[in-house]
């Protein structure tokens, strides 16, 4: 009786074994390259924005990964990004070691390229300039926002991932890449040459300039959300203070984003209290991030926004908006409302990964949306050193509008002094 039971017991052991096999590997039975292709899986399944992996089976696109022949890193790399690409994500994406030092690289210091930010866009799958550096060979240029770069030294974009095209604009100072461009209302492509120089991660300017009827203005123009951008600008804020600046315009234009913290310290040096942005992650919990009641100035202020304002630039934008701190003026933004993390990968690459999305403090969700202005002022390409002269029409509107809040402002005041002193009066008769 004994011995019947214990064979039972085998042959159900071993029915399970079988049934179970091939969903269970032992992790010690996975090969180093299987290892990495599942530590990539195992950082997406628990941190992506949305649990359903937009409507994709996370699980049986890891069974198929891991199957696949992977005899040495390119083949692994090449299968994760496949994994990936099941997501249609383009903001989530493996990054290569020498990429993952670029990437961080470029949000803290300095690189060596052509100073373009990109982007892919989700509507035509095409490589998209977001917006070029200030002063970069790209701007120098004339190469705009939302320009498409079809072809990089002669190979399509079509086929090569975001941060490979990024990687191929990359290189040594003095080198040469030839970018072939396409640009809405263009029948045909344009080849430019650029050739590759520092680029200086300087991302404040700023001066006291002469508003109307002589008020004195203080002008910032933030480039990028770097690590020391929130320094800059308070310290751009302090001087213009000291100088006697009495409004502002702040001129996010071509500034693709960063550094999401960036945002929010930066919203904080200008805002008093008030939500600054909501965020949602994939269990819908939403998470906010407020002002901290150490705004450095309530001197009036304008925002400039157009196509290339994007991301970080947004998150600013939106919460001076809508706690009406500030008005936008300028073109609709360029709609990019994800948060991506940066998880590092035992082999020294790394993956960025969409965690959450962002709403503003009126809960707009604005990707693939972009805020509008409060007051929209199209503008035709000028040079850079023609920015905020007389030739900027979003520049001189910004002007218009500080000019129309003064009036008010002094009509306000003066309609205030008139009542007091007649309730003067009163009191004497």
């Amino acid at each position: 009786m004994h011995r019947r039971v214990f064979q039972t017991a085998i042959l159900f052991f071993l029915q399970v074994a079988l049934v179970l096999g091939p969903w269970v590997q032992p992790a010690a039975a996975l090969t180093p390259e299987q290892q990495l292709l599942s530590e990539a899986w195992r950082i997406v399944n628990r941190s992506y924005v949305d649990d359903s992996f937009n409507s994709k089976n996370w699980w049986s696109i890891r069974e198929k990964a891991v199957k696949q022949p992977l005899n040495d890193r390119q083949q692994t790399y090449t299968a994760i990004q496949g994994m990936l690409a099941n997501l249609d994500d383009p903001f989530t994406r493996l990054l290569k070691p020498e990429q993952y030092r670029s990437l961080q690289v470029n949000t803290s210091g300095e690189l060596t390229g052509v100073g373009l930010q990109i982007a892919i866009d989700s509507q035509t799958n095409t490589l998209t300039v977001v917006a070029p550096l200030a002063g970069s060979p790209a701007d120098k240029a004339g190469i705009q926002p939302l320009d498409r770069i079809l072809k990089i030294d002669g190979t399509p974009t079509s086929e090569l991932s975001l941060d490979e095209a990024a990687t191929r604009m990359r290189g040594r100072i003095g080198t040469p890449v030839t970018l072939t461009l396409g640009r809405e209302g263009r029948d045909a492509a344009e080849e430019i040459e650029l050739v590759r120089d520092r680029i200086a991660l300087n991302p404040v300017y700023a001066e006291l300039q002469s508003g109307p009827e002589n008020l004195p203005l203080g002008y910032i123009r933030l480039s990028q959300f770097s690590a020391n951008a929130t320094e800059e600008v308070a310290h751009a804020i302090d001087r213009l203070e000291k100088q006697g600046a009495a409004a502002y315009i702040l001129d996010l234009r071509n500034n693709p984003g960063g550094l999401l913290q960036a945002g929010i310290e930066i919203a904080r040096l200008w805002l008093d209290s008030g939500t600054i942005v909501y965020t949602v992650n994939r269990q819908g919990i939403l998470g906010s991030f407020e002002a901290s009641g150490q705004a450095l100035t309530g001197d009036p202020l304008i925002v400039l926004v157009n196509k290339g304002t994007a991301s970080a630039s947004e998150i600013l934008a939106g919460a001076l908006q809508d706690n009406g701190r500030a008005q936008l003026v300028g073109e609709k933004t360029f709609g990019k409302g994800l948060i991506q993390s940066l998880f590092d990968l035992s082999d020294g690459s790394g993956l960025a990964v969409t965690v959450a999305k962002y709403e503003t403090p009126n809960h707009t969700d604005i990707n693939k949306l972009g805020i509008a202005p409060d007051r929209l002022v199209p503008l035709e390409p000028i040079a850079r050193d023609r920015i905020g002269t007389e030739a900027d029409l979003q520049y001189q509107a910004a002007l218009q509008l500080l000019k129309e809040k003064t009036v008010m402002a002094k009509m306000a005041v003066e309609t205030a002094s008139t009542q007091t002193m007649s309730a003067s009066a009163d009191g004497r008769e």
